[in-house]
């Protein structure tokens, strides 16, 4: 090889070519080779070997004689497809009138030859616990133009498991060794295949604090609309400037073009903080089926965060119109109660909660009662009219007016009537028989109090006289049964407390009030009813 090269030298000079230092190339029997030069990369260059075959110019000679020989050279691009021994030597190239060259010594070894395989050994440190890839060297040749194709990558450890893809994501400390990777070329139907060495050497991790995804959470759902734009942050703690974090819908990145349908850009980059934002311009049928995943990616570590989409339920009407309905439904029910039962309801209130429903406005009774002549014979007899006086003071709690026992002489009746009203809350009619009933004058003058003053009055009629109508009312009687607010006395079946007749006669008379000491009111003759 010596005299070789120093032939070639000697060749050189006696051609006016000033050569650069020689390249040299190591590579294992039966493997391809592959180089490229720059300065060569042109449509008249000149390429030359040396071997033991002697020395050949390879930019005249046919293809297919290249083939035979197993050399490919075009422009700056020079490939052997299989090295043997008979391929070593020296290659060299040039422009054609340039005393510029460029050359390389090529040197085959074979499988056994353990000290010149480590020459295409490079080397690699991973951390224990944390993820370690591996790169497979690749010739920057292109071998497209010579129509060699790239077959792909396959990586063997002696004695252990294989890393797929050269990718170990949590490495050990065991998993440290040599690594054989063989890139795979196609070429007129047939594999040549190229193989580096990677030593891996695993070191116990130093670093303490870590990378990682704060937002969102795994395996979370994001309901949304379709047809709706949607941006769903991405947000991680970084702890070095190498650490990066990206999107991958299924197992494809998603890129930052913006006129795509899904795309993701960086929304803001704090002190140690990232945030990335996966976009959907119009969320179709087709992203509900996929999952969306935001990768950590650090010197030492990944982590991974996997979304999917969910569409919102949609709005039921039949359920909004259920509800509409059960609303009506509980209204009328609500009211038909309260309207059936609207005077227990305000009994029960004012009995149990002592509610009043009013304040107090400064009168002395909450009643006055007043007797009016009843022409039938269905009157309340003086018995029961003592009997609903004495009820409602002793039993409801309500303070009388009672012409024939709070007025003293020395008044006038109308006068004396006119001051009971004046005192009282309401007013309360109670038909007997056979007295005598009051002037239709002092009844008049009563209604005409009545309204102005805007006093409670309750008409108590009997079962007799309603059949009789009140057309045989005198007028005065008649204004005033309009007036007010009629009971109905049943006689023997409204004396228990409990009746319909107590329950609507302390319904429509107003709560009793504590009543404040009075003094009499002068009188000067009898009661006007008894």
């Amino acid at each position: 090889v010596i005299i070789l090269i120093n032939d070639t030298l000697k060749l050189f000079h006696f051609a006016g070519v000033c050569p650069q230092i020689p390249e040299e190339i190591w590579v294992k029997e039966g493997e391809i080779v592959a180089k490229f030069f720059k300065e060569c990369d042109h449509n008249e260059t000149l390429w030359r070997s040396f071997t033991k075959q002697g020395m050949h110019l390879h930019n005249n000679t046919p293809a297919a004689e290249h083939r035979q020989m197993g050399v490919m050279v075009q422009q700056g691009i020079f490939v052997i497809l299989s090295a043997s021994e008979k391929n070593e030597g020296n290659y060299s190239c040039s422009l054609k009138n340039s005393s510029r060259q460029s050359w390389i010594i090529l040197k085959v070894y074979t499988g056994q030859s353990r000290d010149s395989e480590q020459m295409n050994q490079i080397s690699k440190v991973c951390y224990t616990e944390e993820y370690c890839q591996l790169y497979c060297p690749e010739k920057n040749v292109r071998f497209n133009t010579l129509n060699i194709t790239r077959s792909g990558i396959t990586w063997h450890k002696e004695g252990g498991s294989s890393p797929k893809d050269g990718y170990f994501p949590s490495v050990k400390k065991e998993d440290s060794g040599n690594y054989t990777c063989t890139r795979s070329y196609l070429y007129d139907g047939q594999i040549y295949n190229m193989t580096s060495t990677v030593k891996l050497d695993v070191q116990p991790n130093k670093i303490t604090k870590k990378a990682v995804i704060i937002s969102p959470e795994n395996k979370q759902v994001f309901e949304i609309d379709l047809g709706s734009t949607v941006m769903i942050d991405c947000k991680a703690v970084m702890m070095s400037d190498t650490d990066g974090l990206v999107w991958l819908s299924g197992n494809s990145f998603v890129e930052t073009d913006t006129s795509l349908p899904v795309f993701y850009n960086d929304t803001h980059t704090e002190e140690i903080s990232m945030t990335i934002s996966l976009i959907f311009r119009k969320v179709s049928e087709e992203d509900l089926s996929k999952n969306y995943t935001c990768k950590l990616q650090s010197a030492y570590q990944t982590s991974f965060v996997t979304i999917t989409l969910k569409q919102k339920a949609s709005r039921s009407y039949t359920s909004l119109g259920v509800c509409f309905v059960i609303i009506v439904v509980v209204t009328f029910v609500t009211v038909v109660t309260y309207v059936k039962f609207k005077i227990d309801i305000t009994l029960f209130l004012r009995d149990t909660l002592k509610w009043s429903g009013s304040i107090s406005d400064g009168k002395c009774y909450d009643a006055f009662v007043m007797c009016y002549k009843c022409d039938t014979a269905g009157g309340l007899n003086p018995s029961d009219k003592r009997w609903l006086e004495s009820v409602l003071e002793e039993k409801f709690g309500y303070s009388l007016c009672l012409y024939d026992r709070d007025v003293l002489p020395g008044k006038a009746i109308a006068d004396a009537v006119l001051d009971c009203v004046e005192q009282s809350r309401a007013v309360v009619l109670v038909p007997v028989s056979p007295d005598p009933d009051p002037e239709s004058g002092l009844l008049s003058a009563i209604h005409e109090a009545l309204v102005e003053r805007q006093t409670r009055l309750v008409f108590i009629t009997t079962e007799t006289s309603m059949a009789s109508k009140s057309d045989s009312f005198p007028e005065a009687l008649q204004l005033l049964s309009k007036a007010g607010n009629c009971v109905t006395w049943k006689g023997i079946s409204s004396m228990p407390t409990s009746s319909s007749f107590w329950k609507q006669l302390r319904y429509y008379l107003p709560a009793p009030q504590q009543a404040p000491t009075v003094e009499l009111l002068p009188q000067t003759i009898q009661d006007v009813t008894s």
